[in-house]
């Protein structure tokens, strides 16, 4: 009889009576409780993070910055329960510390009551990072606690982030504002230069005024020593011309009564005396039209002098603008800068002007004299006109004077009268002159003086044009080297800068959940089992082919087929329930179901050939492979991390090749490793079913330990 039939007609045993028949289908289903249930189970755990009790402890009081109420804990607090990843409870710090230590609550997060004060220090003097406070227990579950680190590690991130946001947006603001500190600066700068400019060129103009007013001042000075050592002489001669005069007179009056003879004995003396005053006289006054000639000039040229000191003074002292902030650096009120520069030199102007202005009057007091003011000059004129016509006079008429004695006596008074007169006021001519002469040289150095000082001014504003030029120049290469961001601009760099480094997470091939990604792993431990259970109740050697003497090859086939059909069966039970009601999703369904009919055939062999050949203690091997095969296939952590026994043994093991070919099929790849599990299943499957021939053929002869075994199962 052939190995099909024989598979057959062992199958058709579950047939014959309800207690196979349900044995047969809980056969089929049993590989659901451990594929299907246990996928189920794990299927999503995250999506159902809202359903673990979490307690949240607020203890921020909140804190000020820049004028602004920060509230980063309520911040939080609000974000978490918009997030619903736990099921959060606001309580106390200490019912907190009780719930996670009697289990009520998995874990807590807190606030601390500074919370908002040290995120806030960051633009204070003493900054200071902000700590939330995580509490857990491993004792009520180790991997929500796993979980949780790498949620609070996100919150962490994202109040991070926030944070810096805030500061760095401030920083980007403080650009900005220092940027048009820096532009008002450089206008400052540029009307500066202007007004340097102006106040150069107006120096210029200052320097060459009194050059002129130099030249106008020497001549003053000149000429008013002329007339003052002219009147000095004024003084002498009149002076001894009333000593004279008064000699004369006293003569006269004293001997009147012996004049007659006496003028009769010097008729000749005293016309020659009387022609020398007439003489004198006219000299005198010549002197004085000299005076009245020189004088005039001399005051126009110190009022003129006058007058360009009080404009220059009027145009840089008194018409000045007005001064020029120029902002400091870091953006705030600064020095203030003149648009005049040569403000310094205002009170050395005014006091140049104050002198000239002086000098101005006492020329004009000069002019005044000379022009007859007060009619003292004009006086003087006349009295010396009438004393040189008097002693003309006398002069003409001394031959006859012994005639008209009386009338003689009464000219020599007069003559006298008006010498005295003439005497006096030429002393306060020369008085007055001296004055000027002292006050002309006076402004004279004064003007000198200035001159020099206008001229090193000049020197100083020019070099001060070219240096204002480089600080406008500065301050406008330094405006466009600030950053000036707009709203939008400072947004985006706030976020990058925040936020510098981005994980570009590329999954290739991405589980969609958490079941899919452990159905590799599942599923064949569920094909596993079923194999087993499947050898509990179908023997691995058909009774019917042993007893019959076939072929060893014929009895491993009979007792391997029956188990593959049910292995097909379950497969495609399990997987049916796995997509339609556990929502598993295979990016090649028809090769995973094709693959795992294979993987079910070279399960059956194996364990087939442990049933076959080590009897009841074979069962035993069964679950010991069975934990081999889960603990190095890498179905959850990579084997890589496991123990050095475990990476020995994976490459050895069927279920290794098919943990990763599984993966491939679901999830998607590359089908390497699909074929290479498929050589390898293979493999295994030939092997096992030569070895169960073996054992088979030993099986045939039958001896005491098969009559009578020491272990039966």
């Amino acid at each position: 009889m052939r190995s099909p039939r024989l598979a057959a007609l062992e199958l058709r045993r579950f047939a014959r009576g309800r207690l196979p028949r349900a044995a047969l289908v809980a056969l089929l289903l049993l590989p659901l409780l451990y594929g299907a249930l246990y996928l189920w189970s794990f299927w999503d755990p995250y999506s159902r993070l809202d359903r673990i009790p979490v307690a949240l402890v607020n203890d921020d009081r909140g804190a000020s910055a820049d004028g602004k109420r920060i509230h980063a804990g309520d911040d939080i607090t609000e974000g978490l329960r918009e997030s619903e990843t736990f099921d959060w409870h606001e309580v106390s710090a200490e019912a907190a510390r009780a719930g996670v230590e009697d289990g009520t609550y998995y874990l807590s997060l807190t606030m601390p009551a500074d919370f908002s004060e040290r995120i806030a220090s960051s633009s204070g003097d003493s900054p200071e990072t902000g700590a939330l406070q995580v509490r857990t227990n491993d004792a009520n579950n180790y991997i929500v606690g796993q979980i949780s680190r790498t949620v609070f590690s996100e919150v962490r991130t994202a109040a991070s982030t926030k944070t810096s946001r805030s500061f760095l947006d401030k920083i980007f603001i403080s650009f900005s504002d220092i940027h048009g500190a820096t532009v008002e600066a450089a206008d400052g700068a540029d009307r500066l230069k202007g007004g340097i400019g102006k106040a150069e060129k107006g120096s210029k103009a200052l320097a060459d005024g009194l050059k002129e007013a130099k030249d106008g001042s020497g001549s003053l000075s000149k000429g008013v020593s002329r007339l003052d050592t002219g009147a000095g002489d004024l003084e002498d001669g009149s002076a001894q011309v009333a000593e004279g005069t008064q000699a004369l007179a006293d003569k006269v009056n004293g001997f009147a009564d012996e004049v007659g003879p006496f003028l009769r004995k010097n008729e000749k003396s005293i016309g020659e005396t009387a022609q020398l005053v007439a003489d004198a006289a006219g000299t005198v006054r010549e002197n004085l039209d000299d005076l009245v000639e020189r004088a005039p000039a001399a005051a126009q040229d110190a009022r003129d002098a006058s007058d360009r000191l009080a404009d220059v003074y009027r145009t840089r002292c008194e018409s000045g603008t007005a001064p020029v902030p120029v902002p400091s650096a870091s953006g705030g009120p600064g020095d203030v800068l003149p648009e005049d520069p040569a403000g310094p030199v205002c009170a050395d102007l005014e006091l140049a002007k104050d002198a000239a202005a002086d000098v101005a009057e006492i020329a004009g007091q000069l002019e005044t004299l000379a022009g007859d003011a007060d009619g003292e000059l004009a006086k003087l004129d006349r009295h010396l006109a009438t004393l040189q016509k008097q002693a003309q006079a006398l002069a003409d008429r001394a031959p006859h004077l012994s005639e008209d004695l009386a009338e003689a006596v009464s000219k020599v008074n007069e003559l006298n009268e008006g010498a005295g007169k003439v005497a006096t006021g030429s002393k306060k001519l020369h008085s007055g002159l001296g004055t000027a002469r002292t006050g002309a040289k006076d402004l004279d150095e004064g003007v000198g003086e200035l001159k020099t000082g206008a001229t090193d001014l000049n020197g100083g504003l020019f070099k001060l044009v070219g240096g204002s030029g480089k600080l406008a120049d500065g301050l406008h290469d330094g405006a466009e080297q600030i950053p000036d961001y707009d709203k939008d601009e400072r947004d985006l760099r706030t976020e990058v800068m925040a936020d510098p480094v981005q994980l570009a997470n590329q999954a290739l091939h991405k589980a969609p959940n958490y079941g899919t990604g452990f159905a590799p792993y599942f599923i064949p431990l569920s094909l596993w089992v079923g194999a087993m259970v499947a050898y509990m109740l179908i023997a691995p050697l058909n009774r019917r082919a042993l007893a019959a003497g076939a072929s060893a090859w014929r009895i491993a086939l009979a007792g391997w087929l029956p188990v593959v059909a049910v292995g097909v069966l379950q497969t495609v039970a399990l997987m049916a329930v796995l997509h339609w009601a556990v929502g598993l999703q295979m990016a090649r369904a028809a090769g995973t179901v094709g693959f795992l009919c294979l993987v079910t055939a070279c399960f059956a062999a194996i364990v087939q050939w442990l049933n076959a050949r080590f009897g009841a203690a074979g069962r035993i091997l069964v679950l010991a492979v069975l934990m081999l095969q889960l603990t190095s296939a890498g179905g959850t952590y990579p084997v890589q991390t496991s123990p050095g026994f475990f990476n020995a043994i994976h490459p050895w093991l069927p279920m290794s090749y098919v943990v990763e070919a599984l993966r491939r099929l679901i999830s998607g790849g590359g089908l390497g490793p699909v074929w290479q599990a498929c050589a390898v299943l293979a493999v295994f499957t030939a092997g096992a079913l030569a070895l169960t021939a073996l054992s088979a053929r030993g099986k045939q002869v039958w001896t005491l330990d098969r009559l009578h075994p020491d272990l039966s199962l």
